[in-house]
């Protein structure tokens, strides 16, 4: 399936991008492997069994994504899959949480991933192939105390992929939403630097590889959209029905920041 794939994947420096290089690379696809820290991004290819590539990223300059993307499509020829998963959140109260703070999280999960896209649809669109995944978020789907800015980028990226998904109907390019719980990876090193709310989720947080195997099933069976854990997906479900119910359970069982 991923044999002789060319898959970019961007926050690849560290956890579930990591991890996700690892597995395609096994599985016979070229990673190509983008996020800020090159001395990362290299430390994490050389630890790949097959070939590969690095290329420095930020996903909050438009003209620096273009010219990145266009460089690997004519070394490579094309890109067959892009894993939107550059992103970071800050978990503070909302009265707390400097305007810059929500208008960087933003810029980096939603625009990033909307600048990515747009550098990369037109060649796959003009192949009638590809596959694009979004790294979205439970939380794009279920509000929380201390997570209005990173929560309302998730919901972003949800809205979008499920509205471009609609255009891509017919086109070969396929679009999926992966929406996971609390991974245990170095996210929280920023978004909870004291520690509290990875204590009090310990129990339930996924791990990485978990993760990453979810991503690559999608890819291979062309699933839309994956809510993980299932417990937290049936949570959905329960949201959606019961909105206002909910809410007095979600205070209990998600505020845990």
């Amino acid at each position: 399936m991923f044999q002789g794939k060319i898959a970019v994947i961007t926050g690849a420096s560290s956890g579930i991008g990591a991890v996700m290089a690892r597995k395609l690379s096994l599985q016979g696809a070229v990673p190509v492997l983008m996020a800020r820290s090159e001395d990362k991004l290299q430390q994490v290819a050389a630890g790949l069994n097959g070939p590969c590539g690095t290329h420095p990223l930020d996903v909050t300059s438009a003209a620096q994504v273009t010219q990145t993307m266009q460089r690997v499509i004519e070394q490579y020829g094309r890109i067959d899959i892009l894993i939107n998963n550059a992103g970071y959140g800050v978990f503070e109260r909302f009265v707390d949480t400097p305007l810059e703070e929500f208008e960087s999280m933003m810029d980096v999960n939603y625009m990033g991933t909307v600048r990515c896209t747009k550098a990369v649809l037109p060649h796959m669109l003009q192949s009638g192939s590809g596959h694009i995944v979004n790294i979205a978020s439970m939380a794009g789907k279920i509000g929380s105390a201390k997570s209005t800015g990173y929560t309302a980028t998730k919901h972003a990226v949800l809205g979008f992929t499920n509205s471009l998904r609609q255009e891509l109907v017919g086109t070969g390019v396929y679009l999926s939403a992966i929406n996971p719980g609390p991974i245990d990876t170095p996210f929280f090193d920023k978004a909870d630097p004291s520690g509290n709310y990875v204590r009090n989720v310990k129990w339930f947080m996924l791990k990485p590889e978990r993760v990453a195997d979810k991503v690559l099933r999608s890819i291979a069976r062309r699933i839309p959209e994956v809510d993980m854990p299932f417990t937290a997906g049936l949570g959905v479900k329960l949201f959606q029905l019961f909105p206002r119910a909910f809410d007095k359970v979600a205070y209990k069982v998600l505020n845990k920041k």
